[in-house]
């Protein structure tokens, strides 16, 4: 595993972390095979590990809080998220911030996730939704530091509405965040035009999230794929967007190089990328770890591969979909 400097702060984090979405609320989610993979993600060096209480009701943090007490040895980074508590997403430019995140509940919800992780301090909070127009309000600004005195949170971050990478960026410039988790792969490349760069100037650690698309880039969705009704995809894959990212990974397939995998391709794509602290999929199998570590070895793609890949940017606008 190669480590790197995770923004301003003194951690070293894998570059490739560990997203928990999918062992809480994805179709054939199991915590024996999850615990298992999580061990084994630690054993391969993964030392960054991404969940939400919103990811199973706090059931997601649970099992991350399982995993840090089964090594004991190793320093874990914990990053969490605060549910937006009109429990909408995306969120909406219209909404105001007393109705997503009130002071109160900020505190409220810290709580609920460091009984869930049975912690003293989290390491990294994240906003789970946010608005660029909250920047300057003095509620949440203030709540974030009392926290921090308070020991409950050592850093802050906001993660980024899908498809609205700069919809943060007066935020950052506020000083009181270290983090910020946006949405960007092969199709998702418009962090780069704004958001990175600032980034670099305030040094403020980026987390990459979607790395597959939601799976378009693994190279196993096709026009024909049906979730389970009870599978979140089931209403992020709409037909229009099924259809659409299905012909976009077929254009990928000719270029993927011998003996790699599209989701190989994806993830060695997004760790060319320097502004990049960490990239985050999600491993709920064994082979899944394994597959997703041994990107990790420094070896990139090719220059003209790159290039190419780069003609596959896909600038997307927020639909009621794409939550």
């Amino acid at each position: 595993m190669i480590y790197r400097q995770f923004g301003r702060l003194e951690w070293q984090v894998g570059e490739i972390g560990y997203g928990m979405w999918g062992m809480a609320g994805w179709t054939g989610s199991d915590d024996l095979q999850s615990s298992k993979s999580l061990d084994l993600a630690v054993d391969k060096g993964v030392n960054f590990f991404d969940t939400a209480w919103a990811y199973g009701a706090g059931h997601s943090e649970k099992l991350l809080g399982e995993l840090i007490k089964r090594h004991p040895g190793k320093r874990i980074y914990c990053a969490t998220k605060i549910p937006p508590k009109n429990r909408t997403w995306p969120s909406q430019s219209g909404f105001e911030l007393n109705d997503v995140f009130p002071a109160d509940y900020i505190r409220e919800y810290t709580e609920k996730s460091l009984t869930n992780l049975d912690l003293e301090c989290i390491d990294l909070m994240q906003f789970h939704v946010w608005e660029d127009n909250w920047a300057d309000k003095e509620e949440w600004q203030r709540t974030v530091e009392d926290l921090k005195k308070e020991g409950k949170v050592t850093s802050f971050g906001v993660s980024v509405n899908r498809w609205e990478p700069d919809n943060c960026l007066r935020t950052l410039k506020t000083g009181l965040i270290d983090a910020v988790q946006v949405i960007y792969n092969i199709f998702d490349q418009a962090p780069e035009d704004n958001l990175f760069p600032l980034c670099r100037e305030l040094d403020i650690a980026v987390i990459a999230r979607v790395p597959f698309d939601e799976g378009t880039l693994t190279g196993s969705i096709t026009k024909d794929t049906v979730f389970p009704p009870d599978d979140w995809r089931s209403t992020y894959f709409v037909p229009e967007n099924l259809l659409a990212s299905a012909e976009r990974a077929d254009r990928l397939r000719p270029w993927i190089p011998e003996g790699m995998t599209m989701a190989e391709m994806a993830l060695r794509f997004i760790l060319a990328n320097k502004d990049v602290a960490t990239v985050i999929p999600g491993m709920r199998k064994e082979r899944n770890v394994l597959a997703n570590t041994a990107t990790s070895d420094g070896h990139g793609l090719e220059t003209t591969l790159m290039n190419e890949l780069r003609n596959h940017r896909w600038d997307r606008i927020p639909t009621e979909w794409s939550q």
